[in-house]
């Protein structure tokens, strides 16, 4: 694999600076690659290769585009083990979440979007006019570190299917992922300059494409705090921006609902990749005089969790990705501790020796305003918070700037109720599943635009309307 290398026009080129990121296992600290550091010059590069392809890419015909998209997809599924070994190794993740988390689900999102491109109809009569979806021109996708390959495949694969050009942003921290799709794409045989990937790091890489004038749309996955900035710079040219951001979502438990399943649905989202994902359950909402039957039972649960090095296929909870990652989610515990939260699971950390390894912790006694149950930790902590009544339970789920996700578990009908008044971009009711169909995106400062789904291909296309006779 050409790790050393940036991908621009169709060809493996070096970077302009000279200069490379290493890329650390943060199981062991071992360095197992790196990467260029690209620059502003780099992004010129590529931003001109895409801008030229476009001028034939757009007007290439949909079976063409779903033909290369499918030998993408092939070769996704022939490196699904290749790509679960390297995600282990850059983030640190188990090798079973790597694999049934990270890499299946979104090689099936990506066959999705081929469907989705089959029978798509780009236009529309209406009685006096006819309603046309265009590519959008050139797209700089602009990926984080804790999902490495579903954030690209959700802004990349819709994105070509559509009729655009790419030009592909990795996070600096887990990039490798991103390099065996560019190598599978380069096989594939598109256009020269129709994808590009220019590795490096966030701030420099990502502002040069919010700025350029020659790109026309900025897909971004992230915190919060970055999609502002990101956002803010892509509007000194008015592009198409969609944003994909922060969360702290909560899970509502009603009385007569099933408590272990909700238990159980709310720790798979906080302890699996060592919490560090956006739309985790982080505050698990509970009635008050349950609270003690509820903490048992997270207790119990929690013991089934085995936490440890990655390289280990029995592990379940793996090392947070980085010193900074660390450093981070220990000042949350310790702030938990110091606002009167208690600790009802986990410890603070001590050390970060071999890895960045932070043991899940559960506070409860925790109450809205406090910080660990307002502010986006990104780590394997969760708050449980109680409640008096059905409405301050949905007051104390909508009380955050955010509103990525969310679930409610309870009988049916109240809790489909209670569900329809959670202002969240996707709620889960009891046992219900991911849809690879249905779009994903939050309110408020969780995002703009949707990701996955027909509105996911949708995000990547602009409307003309034609008035004809």
């Amino acid at each position: 694999m050409k790790y050393e290398k940036l991908y621009i026009n169709g060809e493996w080129v070096d970077g302009s600076s000279g200069e490379f990121i290493e890329i650390e296992n943060p199981a062991n600290k071992q360095i197992i690659a790196r990467v260029p550091k690209g620059n502003a010059g780099d992004v010129d590069r590529a931003v001109e290769a895409a801008k030229m392809a476009f001028k034939t890419w757009q007007f290439e015909s949909v079976e063409k585009r779903i033909e290369l998209m499918e030998k993408v997809v092939q070769g996704l599924n022939d490196n699904a083990e290749h790509m679960t070994e390297v995600i282990v190794k850059e983030l640190g993740s188990s090798y079973r979440v790597a694999k049934e988390v990270h890499v299946f689900p979104f090689i099936e999102e990506a066959e999705n979007y081929v469907k989705i491109a089959k029978n798509y109809n780009f236009e529309k009569r209406l009685e006096k006019s006819i309603v046309r979806r265009e590519p959008v021109g050139v797209v700089g996708g602009l990926t984080p570190w804790n999902f490495p390959l579903e954030q690209i495949v959700k802004k990349v694969v819709p994105a070509l299917l559509a009729g655009n050009c790419v030009v592909l942003k990795p996070s600096q921290i887990t990039p490798l992922t991103a390099y065996i799709l560019t190598d599978l794409i380069d096989k594939a045989g598109y256009p020269k300059g129709v994808y590009n990937l220019v590795s490096g790091r966030g701030a420099e890489i990502g502002n040069a494409l919010a700025l350029h004038g020659d790109v026309d749309m900025i897909s971004f996955t992230g915190s919060t705090e970055a999609g502002r900035e990101v956002a803010r710079l892509a509007l000194n040219t008015i592009k198409k921006v969609a944003l994909e951001l922060g969360g702290k979502s909560a899970t509502v438990v009603l009385k007569g609902g099933d408590y272990d399943l909700a238990v159980s649905s709310t720790l798979d989202t906080v302890y699996l990749n060592s919490g560090q994902t956006c739309n985790a359950f982080t505050r698990l909402v509970v009635p008050r005089d349950e609270m003690a039957k509820i903490e048992s039972i997270i207790v119990e649960q929690s013991k089934g969790y085995k936490f440890g090095n990655p390289e280990d296929k029995s592990v379940d909870i793996g090392p947070l990705v980085s010193q900074k990652q660390f450093d981070k989610v220990k000042e949350y515990i310790e702030i938990g501790v110091s606002e009167g939260a208690r600790m009802l699971v986990g410890e603070v950390p001590e050390g970060c020796e071999p890895g960045y390894y932070v043991r899940p912790v559960v506070f409860t006694d925790v109450t809205n305003d406090m910080r660990i149950a307002k502010e986006e930790i990104f780590g394997p902590v969760l708050c449980v918070i109680p409640y008096d009544t059905e409405q301050e339970a949905v007051q104390i789920a909508n009380d955050s700037i955010y509103g990525l996700a969310g679930a409610v578990f309870g009988p049916e009908d109240k809790a489909n109720e209670v569900a329809r008044k959670i202002r969240t971009g996707s709620i889960f009711i009891n046992e219900g599943e991911w849809d690879v169909n249905a779009p994903f995106g939050g309110y408020k400062q969780s995002g703009i635009g949707r990701e996955g789904g027909v509105e996911g291909f949708e995000e990547f296309l602009e409307i003309k309307t034609m008035y004809v006779k």
